[in-house]
């Protein structure tokens, strides 16, 4: 049987992700924080809720918050791209992405 496990001891870590919601109607603003024990990372982000639209702040919180996520995913990908270089490494080529520019 081959496998990871048979390479060598399993390593565990935990990552703390804190979010931090704030509704001041109509804007909803999101904080998220990434504590992984050797770096923190935090991402800002808001929506806006039209006037005319009716107050549900449910949606709100979740385009604030997803929009907080995919920047701290941003950062994230920025960093792990900073320690490929930093070690040498070669990087691999960015993915296609998701969907086209037209979209």
């Amino acid at each position: 049987m081959t496998g990871a496990a048979a390479d060598g001891p399993v390593s565990a870590k935990e990552w703390t992700l804190r979010l931090y919601l704030s509704e001041h109607d109509p804007d909803t603003a999101a904080r998220v924080v990434l504590n992984t024990g050797d770096t923190v990372l935090e991402s800002h982000a808001e929506a806006h809720r039209n006037p005319d639209d009716s107050s549900v702040p449910e949606i709100g919180e979740e385009l604030a918050v997803g929009r907080a996520l995919v920047a701290l995913g941003h950062q994230l990908i920025r960093a792990a791209a900073g320690d490929i270089k930093a070690v040498g490494a070669l990087e691999e080529p960015s993915p296609a992405p998701l969907w086209s520019a037209r979209e």
